[in-house]
This record gives C-alpha cells, sequence and structure tokens, in this order.
C-alpha cells in the first residue's frame, strides 16, 4: 500500500514514528498520525490551521492527556493515595519500579501501528480510491482518521470544538472531491 503514498503521506508516516518515539510510545497512534501531518507545510496543514488545529496546539492538547497529576486526582477522590502507592511499590521493588515507556527512554527499532492507526491507513486507501484518486496524500489520511471516528485523535478534535463534519468537508475540497 505504501507505494501509492505521495511523498507527503510517506513524511507523515515517518512522522508519525517520530512523535510516538518522542513521546516513549510503545506504539503509534492516531495522535501521532495527526501530530505528523500537522508538522509538514501542506494543503491538509492548511485545512487543519483554518479550523484552529496547529502543531502546538495539539501537542499541548496531548500533553494534558498524559499528565499523573490528573490520574492522582481521580484516585484521590476514591480514597487512595498515589504517592503512597508508589513509595510502597518501590521500597518493595526498587527504585524505578513504576516506569513504563513514557517515562523510560525512547523505543528501540520499528514501533508498531496501533490497531487503530492500521484501520486509518486503511481507510486512506479507501478515501482516494472512492476519490478516484491514483496516489493516498496526507489528505487521505487525515480523512482516515475522521472516517475512523475514534482514538485519541479524535478526542483532541472534539475537545477544541472542531466541526467534524466541517472539517471533512473542506479537507474533501481540497482534495477536489
Amino acid at each position: 500500500m505504501f507505494e501509492r503514498f505521495t511523498a507527503e503521506a510517506r513524511q507523515a508516516v515517518v512522522d508519525a514514528q517520530i512523535e510516538a518515539r518522542q513521546q516513549n510510545s510503545g506504539r503509534i497512534g492516531t495522535e501521532h498520525l495527526l501530530l505528523a501531518i500537522l508538522k509538514q507545510a501542506t494543503l491538509s496543514t492548511a485545512v487543519l490551521a483554518r479550523h484552529g488545529l496547529t502543531y502546538e496546539a495539539v501537542a499541548e492538547s496531548l500533553a494534558g492527556y498524559f499528565r499523573s497529576d490528573l490520574d492522582a486526582e481521580a484516585l484521590t477522590t476514591l480514597g487512595i493515595d498515589l504517592a503512597a502507592v508508589r513509595d510502597r511499590v518501590e521500597a518493595t521493588f526498587g527504585q524505578g519500579a513504576l516506569e513504563g515507556p513514557r517515562s523510560g527512554g525512547a523505543p528501540d527499532g520499528h514501533i508498531p501501528f496501533s490497531p487503530r492507526a492500521k484501520k486509518v491507513l486503511e481507510l486512506a486507501l479507501r478515501e482516494a480510491i472512492a476519490g478516484k484518486s491514483k496516489s493516498i496524500t496526507d489528505g487521505h489520511i487525515l480523512l482516515g482518521v475522521l472516517r475512523e471516528g475514534e482514538g485519541l485523535a479524535m478526542k483532541v478534535l472534539a475537545d477544541r470544538g472542531v466541526d467534524i463534519t466541517r472539517l471533512r468537508g473542506d479537507v474533501r475540497a481540497g482534495l477536489g472531491y
């Protein structure tokens, strides 16, 4: 399938892996694909900007989802002291025992796509075929994210108040259909 990708679409896939690695994620998710698209200077980036989405704004939104103090607040409402749990685990299993993929170093080697991100790429192909395009662009990947309809990328779009129907229409118009 990647042989049908334009240079921009291929770069989006490469950049998504870079984003995942920089976030110490063990998989490439829809959020990484969205960030990768926003990194480029393409028609899709311009459409996203018209809807108030920039790389910086999306990265900031995503950072909020990974803040551990939000987890601590939620657990406190249940009567669980996260700091005490961490102290006890580290006393039993050693310093850094709770460090997962996000807090350790960047993953080595190839980072796989999450099932949802794989679906996005399949849907990008379907969008290209539906638009009678011989190639898959970053716009088709963006349409795949929108068509898949779930995942962290869609949560960011919803939280930022993006009108998905309008965005989808604007992307399609930019692609010429």
